[in-house]
């Protein structure tokens, strides 16, 4: 085998890998505009009696917004003998005060609210969730991370859906409080509608294996105890437990039309944090559940759909294989010659979809549509961080290791206002530096295809671009947000 048949091989392999998960976002579109033809179901009956509901938030270091998050919460319309917060505060810094003396206040109120902290933080997020569990009298669960904001009605809308007793969880779409931030904020919610608006939609109305996000939506408490409760061995327990209850029969629920607001990270650093966290968190719920999954007494169609669910973060290793080998190819291969054309046209599947979210989720979707190219840059830039994600979790390395992405109560058009963030801020690290690289390697492989392959010089640009983007983004937030004054750093959050 030659030098260049390597990198050929290689390079058709990742294509041929991307045009697949690229063909099925063109499914799933297709999907959705035909679900779309049909009438909207009457929604279901309100309840004789209201069950009883346990609103869980759990909480780390989370000092700007757990004040506004606990008052939404007990502001929720719903009978009050009934209803039960607990507040899962595992924090180490101020929040631990501001928490207590919020929940304090409501108490005297009358609102049915508990401060619970453990004794230590073990299993993070579904340790909290587990260890509040076991204290909540609520037959029926409702989580909310600390940027959310639920509406008063949200309980109301959303019990009615467990009528039948076969539901295990049912889930809202997330809303964007700061999404006109800046145009960064404003690519995070264009990609976050595409999951919301259409993949969703498309997962419950066809009965495809879906997910509970981890926020904004309830639980019944039978069935996270029958899928075998919360369990930390993935850094991902909500897309977990979702595919532990559906393997286990249960059924999930997703109410497009049911929004919960929360805000998306206002700098690269936590985005790709969290971004990080989504995509190691889903490699590792598929190793974890992959050979129960594909020997479930489920449709092949079914089981495929929850592969490519399930390992959808494998995009990005492969578009890093096809950057790296693209070059080779260029120089030593006729591309002319390999049979890929059709190929293409898996390419035009992601706009087409985050298109259509924006279409059919708000009216002035033109307007909000307008910002895609800043998410053609953005997902072309997180190609390093999250290929790094992907390696560690098939590698096993750092397997429980959960890293928070710091909420700073960045709502609104504040332009030009600033507010101290401490020590939530992230520092860069080297995947910027790589992101660096990255881009003068595509730049360099730019160069080669205007006389080798002109057809994929607009394909490299963009990667290019998309490096330098979110290379230079964090560079600016952190020499710009983090100024040094006296020889300290003091944290700023631009708004």
């Amino acid at each position: 085998m030659t030098f260049s048949t390597v990198f050929i091989a290689i390079y058709v392999f990742a294509l041929l890998g991307l045009a697949l998960y690229g063909f099925n976002t063109l499914v799933m579109s297709l999907l959705f505009l035909w679900h779309r033809r049909r009438k909207t179901q009457a929604p279901p009956p309100t309840p004789q009696e209201w069950p009883r509901v346990t609103v869980q938030l759990p909480l780390f270091n989370e000092r700007y917004v757990v004040e506004r998050l606990i008052d939404a919460v007990v502001a929720l319309d719903y009978p009050r003998d009934k209803l039960s917060i607990q507040i899962l505060d595992d924090s180490s810094d101020e929040t631990v005060s501001l928490a207590r003396a919020r929940a304090a206040c409501h108490q005297e109120r009358g609102a049915n609210i508990a401060y619970v902290r453990r004794p230590q933080r073990s299993g993070f997020k579904a340790g909290a969730l587990a260890y509040g569990l076991q204290r909540a009298p609520g037959e029926f669960i409702a989580i909310f991370d600390a940027d959310f904001m639920p509406p008063r009605n949200f309980l109301r809308q959303v019990i009615p859906h467990f009528a039948s007793p076969k539901i295990a969880m049912v889930q809202a779409r997330w809303g964007h409080l700061n999404a006109e931030l800046n145009p960064f904020t404003r690519a995070q919610a264009i990609a976050l509608d595409g999951h919301f608006v259409v993949e969703q939609t498309v997962r419950s109305h066809y009965g495809l294996m879906m997910n509970f996000n981890g926020s904004g939506g309830v639980w019944r408490r039978a069935a996270i105890e029958d899928a075998g409760g919360w369990q930390a061995d993935t850094i991902a327990e909500d897309l977990d437990l979702s595919y532990r209850a559906q393997l286990a029969g249960w059924k999930m629920h997703y109410l497009p039309d049911v929004i919960a607001p929360a805000e998306v990270p206002p700098l690269l650093t936590g985005f790709k944090r969290q971004q990080f966290r989504w995509a190691k968190g889903a490699i590792q719920t598929l190793r974890k559940q992959g050979k129960q999954l594909f020997t479930a007494p489920i449709s092949l169609w079914k089981k495929f759909q929850a592969f490519l669910h399930l390992s959808a973060y494998l995009v990005h290793p492969l578009l890093l294989l096809t950057i790296l080998a693209g070059l080779p190819v260029i120089l030593l291969q006729d591309l002319g010659a390999l049979p890929l054309g059709a190929l293409g046209i898996a390419g035009f599947a992601p706009p087409f979809l985050f298109a259509l979210s924006q279409w059919a989720g708000y009216p002035n979707w033109g307007r909000r549509f307008s910002y895609f190219p800043f998410l053609v840059l953005l997902g072309a830039g997180i190609t390093l961080n999250n290929t790094r994600a992907v390696a560690e979790a098939l590698s096993g390395r750092n397997a429980q290791e959960f890293l928070r992405t710091p909420k700073f109560n960045a709502e609104g058009r504040r332009a030009g206002q600033l507010r101290q963030a401490g020590d939530y801020n992230l520092p860069v690290d080297w995947t910027t530096w790589g992101e660096l690289a990255l881009a003068l390697y595509c730049l360099i492989e730019t160069l080669a295809a205007f006389t080798h392959a002109p057809g994929l010089v607009p394909f490299l640009a963009m990667y290019a671009l998309g490096f330098l983007y979110t290379a230079g983004l964090g560079l600016w937030q952190s020499h710009i947000q983090f100024p040094r004054f006296g020889g300290k750093r003091k944290a700023l959050i631009l708004e």
